[in-house]
C-alpha cells in the first residue's frame, strides 16, 4: 500500500480554502506519485475554532463529505479523510471517515475522547460507538483521532480484530511532542502494526502544533518522520507482510492470559 500524508497547515474557521488546499495537494501527488491511499489531519476544515464549530460544523449538506468522495473518484484513491466537526441530532461531532477509490463511504468514526485541557466537552459530544476495523483494498485496518492515542486500551481492540494497521489524524501541540513520539511507538510496538499519522503544522490561538507525522512499523522503528514546522508530504509503502512475521516471531497475542486480567 502507497501512502501519502499531507502535514498541512489549516486556515482557522474557513473551510472553502482548506478544501480548495486539499483539492490542490490530491491533484499534485495523484499527477507525480501515483499513491494507493491519501490521508489527511484532524480538523482540517475548520481547525481548532471550537466557539465557532455551531456555524462551522457540516450539517445535513454534508459538504465536506460529498468533496471528499467526489475526489476519491476522480482521483481512482482511497482516502483517510482526517476529521471535521458533524452536526448530527443537534450535537456536534468529531467525525473522521475513510473513503475507497470508487467513492464509497467505507468508515465513520466520532472522537470518543473529548480532550479535558481544551473543554472540548463544551462544544463537542463523544462518540457513543466503538472503534471498529474497516478494510482498504482486502486489508484490515483502523483509525483514532488524536487524544485517543493516549488510550491504550481502544489500539488493542482494533489489533485484536486483525487491524494490520492503524491510523491517527491529530492536531497534537508542540508542548507534548515528546508524547507524540513515544506513543505511537509503543503502540506499534505493543500492538504489532503499523502506525499512519498526519498531524498539522502551525499555530491557532496561541497554540503551536508539532508536525512530525510519522509512520512507524510493527518493530516499533521509524519509516518516515516529517518536520515540526512545515506543510509537508510523506511517501511511503507499507509492507503489510511485515506485521505477520512480527507477530509470528514474538507471539504476544498467542501469549496474552485476558481471563486473569483485572475487569475493566
Amino acid at each position: 500500500m502507497k501512502l501519502a500524508i499531507y502535514q498541512m497547515d489549516i486556515i482557522p474557521g474557513n473551510p472553502e480554502k482548506n478544501r480548495e488546499k486539499v483539492e490542490a495537494w490530491v491533484a499534485e501527488v495523484c499527477e507525480k506519485d501515483k499513491p494507493d491511499t491519501l490521508v489527511l489531519p484532524e480538523m482540517w476544515t475548520t481547525a481548532y475554532t471550537l466557539d465557532e464549530l455551531h456555524d462551522l460544523a457540516e450539517d445535513e449538506s454534508k459538504t465536506t463529505l460529498t468533496f471528499l468522495k467526489e475526489l476519491a473518484k476522480k482521483w481512482q484513491v482511497n482516502l483517510v479523510g482526517g476529521s471535521f466537526a458533524t452536526k448530527e441530532n443537534n450535537k456536534i461531532f468529531n467525525r473522521a471517515v475513510v473513503i475507497d477509490r470508487k467513492g464509497n463511504l467505507v468508515y465513520q468514526y466520532d472522537k470518543m475522547h473529548l480532550v479535558p485541557m481544551l473543554n472540548e466537552h463544551l462544544y463537542l459530544d463523544g462518540g457513543q460507538n466503538s472503534a471498529t476495523t474497516f478494510e482498504l483494498d482486502g486489508q484490515k485496518m483502523g483509525i483514532v483521532i488524536c487524544y485517543d492515542l493516549r488510550f491504550p486500551e481502544l489500539m488493542r481492540g482494533l489489533a485484536l480484530e486483525g487491524a494490520q494497521a492503524v491510523f491517527i489524524v491529530a492536531e497534537w501541540p508542540e508542548a507534548r511532542s515528546n508524547h507524540w513520539k513515544i506513543l505511537q511507538q509503543a503502540r506499534a510496538i505493543e500492538n504489532q502494526m503499523y502506525i499512519v499519522s498526519s498531524n498539522r503544522v502551525g499555530e491557532y490561538d496561541g497554540v503551536e502544533f508539532c508536525g512530525n507525522s510519522m509512520i512507524v512499523d510493527p518493530w516499533g522503528d521509524f519509516i518516515h518522520f516529517a518536520t515540526q514546522d512545515q506543510e509537508e508530504t510523506i511517501m511511503a509503502s507499507l509492507d503489510l507482510e511485515k506485521v505477520k512475521e512480527v507477530r509470528e516471531n514474538v507471539p504476544v497475542f498467542k501469549s496474552r492470559t485476558p481471563q486473569y486480567y483485572l475487569p475493566h
